[in-house]
């Protein structure tokens, strides 16, 4: 899961796993493997750099940071 901002200033926070592919317009659009599409305020270098990042707490041998202090 990766926190991203909507062009409304909104954060949320979406399962990276749905990205289907992210286009760079003049904003980032990310559209998901559902059909829908999210524009964000990230740039796609960033979006990539936080999916990657999940991805590699997931796998390192301490587990996700998730409930640690």
């Amino acid at each position: 899961m990766i926190r991203l901002t909507r062009l409304n200033h909104e954060v949320f926070i979406l399962n990276s796993d749905l990205i289907e592919h992210v286009d760079i317009t003049p904003d980032t659009v990310i559209t998901l493997t559902t059909g829908q599409r999210l524009m964000v305020l990230e740039p796609a270098e960033e979006v990539i750099r936080r999916v990657v990042a999940f991805r590699r707490e997931l796998h390192s041998p301490a587990g996700p940071a998730v409930g640690r202090p």
